[in-house]
């Protein structure tokens, strides 16, 4: 599980070819009809209870040591990583057509072996591995969701993706009481920001505001800057000179993970987020794809204090490091289109800085939203860098013939992930070793 991103001078070998069963939806959560029965999540003032439960996969990395990832080329092998990650050690899909000379580099790396190829998504999600080996189920899951994808009906609904994704982000098992409890505290500290921010969230996608309403959306991020909240106090209790609190882990911490565990090693302090604009997009699809409000807190808060914890915290960091990171990758797979850019005064903090925070969640149709992000958590969200810069060249030619490239980069053309992915694929096979370590580090 632990390892480098997603290799990108690897040959892939050629994906199996499984045909799904039925999908059958898991049984939602017997709260799950309280929940949407509360007309107000700001009446009670409850505390909730800090329970810390520890993950299937966190269980197995404590008892199996996961076997080395490919890297990118033979000298990688031995450099440090400083993120360790669960889902960012993956093999990059076959998606392009490898040339001679890439064969050539390639020629000493194994072909990656799927030891439940048999199997299908659903039964790896629903039933786990039978013989205990979870690193090679994950592995195989991952493949999968790149050969077969997510079975989903039209409206991009699915009884099985949040369950996939709970799995790829490697999320905690939380009670609904929990959730229930933060909600029961009322009003966070960002309440009235969350309120300025909810009412304009997807306003122009029916299919989000027919499932979703705006008081659930206000539940969720209420109850993320509740936690938010108490990360601070946690880590501001700890930073006092012989506190009791020092030797107390943060509620963040639930169930461990690898990004966590390599800072502790560095001896890295990181400040605890805290709400920031725009988290409202970045949530809408989580409340989208979940059976209940607890699924989607969990999946939610596990992707920003894990993955993109850079994000929101302090001035943002994370994001500016993402779009001078698009700027970059753009200026070394298309000089062209980034030199035009940078004459109109076009930098990426002026167009793309609500695809990097939201993970293209701003970008429609949400059912396109939805399948790129079903990669994005197998391989790692820090790609998603690299996905804008893949809409940017596949809108090139009508950026190069605009006389006010502007005004056609103020909204990205329709989403189509198939596409999106593929392109994506053949720019990390582009991009050097270095830059790609700044992508996948950029976030934390």
């Amino acid at each position: 599980m632990s390892g480098s991103p997603p290799t990108a001078q690897e040959a892939p070998a050629a994906l199996p070819s499984i045909q799904h069963g039925l999908l059958q939806a898991p049984p939602s959560p017997q709260t799950h009809r309280a929940l949407r029965r509360l007309q107000s999540a700001h009446a009670l003032g409850a505390r909730a209870a800090a329970q810390q439960q520890v993950t299937l996969i966190a269980q197995q990395r404590r008892e199996q040591q996961p076997p080395p990832s490919p890297t990118r080329n033979a000298a990688a092998n031995s450099a440090t990583r400083t993120r360790g990650r669960a889902n960012s050690d993956a093999t990059p899909p076959p998606l392009y057509q490898p040339t001679a000379a890439s064969n050539a580099r390639r020629s000493g790396v194994k072909k990656p072996v799927f030891s439940h190829g048999h199997l299908s998504l659903q039964q790896i999600i629903r039933d786990g591995p039978n013989d205990g080996d979870f690193i090679g189920a994950l592995e195989s899951a991952r493949w999968k969701v790149i050969d077969e994808g997510v079975k989903a009906a039209e409206d991009g609904m699915s009884p099985l993706r949040i369950y996939v994704w709970l799995v790829l982000l490697d999320a905690p098992i939380m009670s609904t009481d929990e959730y229930l409890a933060l909600i029961h505290r009322g009003a966070s500290p960002a309440y009235a920001k969350i309120r300025n921010d909810t009412f304009r969230t997807l306003t122009t996608d029916p299919l989000f505001r027919r499932r979703v309403s705006e008081a659930s959306l206000i539940r969720l991020l209420n109850a993320i800057a509740w936690r938010l909240h108490d990360s601070k106090e946690d880590e501001r209790q700890s930073s006092r000179p012989g506190s009791s609190h020092s030797s107390i882990p943060p509620r963040d911490g639930v169930g461990g993970s690898h990004s966590g565990q390599s800072q502790a090693r560095s001896g890295a302090v990181l400040e605890p987020g805290v709400y920031v604009q725009g988290m409202n997009v970045l949530a809408a699809p989580f409340l989208y794809a979940a059976r209940s409000e607890a699924e989607a807190f969990v999946a939610f808060h596990s992707l920003l204090t894990r993955e993109c914890p850079g994000y929101i915290r302090g001035a943002m960091d994370g994001v500016h490091r993402g779009l001078a990171l698009v700027d970059k990758v753009l200026a070394i797979v298309d000089p062209k289109l980034s030199m035009y850019l940078t004459a109109k005064g076009l930098s990426a903090e002026i167009y793309a800085f609500p695809s990097v925070l939201t993970l293209c969640a701003c970008t429609p149709p949400l059912p396109e939203v939805l399948r790129l992000w079903d990669f994005l958590f197998a391989y790692g969200p820090h790609l998603n860098i690299v996905c804008i810069v893949a809409q940017l060249t596949i809108m090139r030619s009508q950026i190069l013939q605009s006389q006010s490239p502007n005004k056609l980069l103020r909204s990205f053309p329709q989403l189509n992930a198939d596409l999106v992915k593929s392109v994506t694929i053949s720019i990390i096979k582009k991009i050097p070793d270095d830059v790609y370590e700044e992508i996948a580090t950029h976030a934390i």
